[in-house]
């Protein structure tokens, strides 16, 4: 098959590194792979990984460019000649929609976020088959957009276990990271996303706070970059930081690309969005490596957080609570075992390729 994916940007997140695996995997398989996208830093990873990018604004908003863009692309769809589309976003899922109306090549849509509930994000839902990553996504655009339930597919995404295998670290750069920030012989709890208010770091910190007080050699890692558009809300963060005895024991690492090997050094891994998360890949990246996962009580976790087997829930924006937990988790014999084969069981990328494939077969 040839296989066109649109997304807005190729830089850092979910929906991205989905696509650029994605690629990757249909290449392996021998279907022709096209991502086209606005441009970004993971371009050269989709060429690199047997694709091929096309350069083209499916990321601009502005709707007085919209009618010369669907016009492009309807010209660029014709010439690609594609078995199949996929849009992954709502910019590139409208143009795709308005240019392919008499082409009528078999469309297919992820809806990746919990966007607000309107005409605009609709579109999602305009796929000859509309793919979701959790129950919770399901449930939301069956309730405000009643579609419905024989063109929706649940597809977990997908996990690169090959990447994210504990016997393929690597232990000269784990060595320097571990160097660099201290943290021999402590116990390394790690939140793994942007910076920003709605993935709720400052619950985090105050509950990591009340549990340093019992157990001093706990350290919290938390790894993501800060937008430019957040600063305000990291110099909140970094107020409240700098007020503490604790302070040192609070580290920023920014965007880090060794995620597997951070992993690797956590005894726990936190998520406490106040949003509800559509799937949560850090998340579940974590399970992969066996940690287990301290989740707020919403969203897309109920997808993959087990009590007592693979984490434990607490309730969004409740420091005190989630302090409680890490106490409790310290010191819980969780399975390790356990929770790297249930997360690599449901949430591997081959899965994740394979079912996506049959999407396409069907539409197609």
């Amino acid at each position: 098959m040839r296989i066109i994916q649109l997304l807005p940007n190729l830089n850092e997140g979910g929906v991205e590194r989905g696509a650029v695996d994605s690629n990757r995997e249909y290449a392996k398989r021998g279907h022709e792979s096209i991502v086209i996208s606005n441009g970004g830093r993971l371009c050269e990873q989709i060429v690199k990984d047997g694709g091929e990018h096309i350069a083209f604004d499916v990321a601009s908003k502005n709707i007085l460019t919209a009618p010369w863009r669907v016009y492009r692309l309807k010209q660029l769809l014709k010439e690609l000649n594609s078995d199949v589309i996929h849009a992954r976003s709502r910019v590139p899922a409208w143009l795709v929609y308005l240019a392919n109306k008499k082409l009528n090549i078999p469309f297919v849509t992820t809806v990746h976020g919990f966007n607000s509930v309107n005409a605009y994000s609709k579109v999602m839902t305009y796929g000859d088959r509309v793919i979701c990553s959790s129950r919770f996504l399901i449930e939301h655009i069956k309730e405000h957009y009643g579609v419905a339930d024989d063109i929706i597919r649940l597809i977990p995404r997908g996990i690169d276990l090959e990447y994210f295998d504990p016997n393929g670290l690597d232990i000269p750069w784990r060595d320097s990271f571990v160097e660099r920030y201290n943290l021999s012989g402590k116990k390394i709890i790690v939140q793994v996303a942007r910076i920003t208010g709605w993935k709720d770091q400052l619950t985090t910190i105050k509950a990591f706070f009340a549990a340093k007080e019992k157990h001093p050699s706990l350290v919290l890692l938390l790894v993501g970059s800060v937008d430019k558009s957040r600063e305000s809300y990291y110099g909140e963060l970094a107020s409240v930081i700098e007020g503490s005895k604790w302070r040192d024991d609070v580290i920023f690492t920014g965007n880090q690309s060794s995620i597997k090997e951070i992993f690797s050094l956590a005894t726990l891994n936190i998520s406490s969005s106040t949003k509800p998360e559509t799937f949560g890949r850090a998340n579940v990246e974590g399970m992969v490596m066996g940690v287990p996962l301290l989740a707020s009580s919403i969203g897309a976790a109920f997808d993959y957080v087990q009590e007592g087997k693979t984490g434990f829930f607490f309730n969004p924006g409740d420091y005190k609570e989630l302090s409680k937990l890490i106490e409790k988790s310290i010191e819980y014999r969780f399975d390790h075992a356990y929770i790297r084969n249930f997360a690599q069981t449901n949430f591997s990328l081959k899965q994740m390729v394979d079912k996506t494939i049959e999407v396409y077969k069907e539409v197609v």
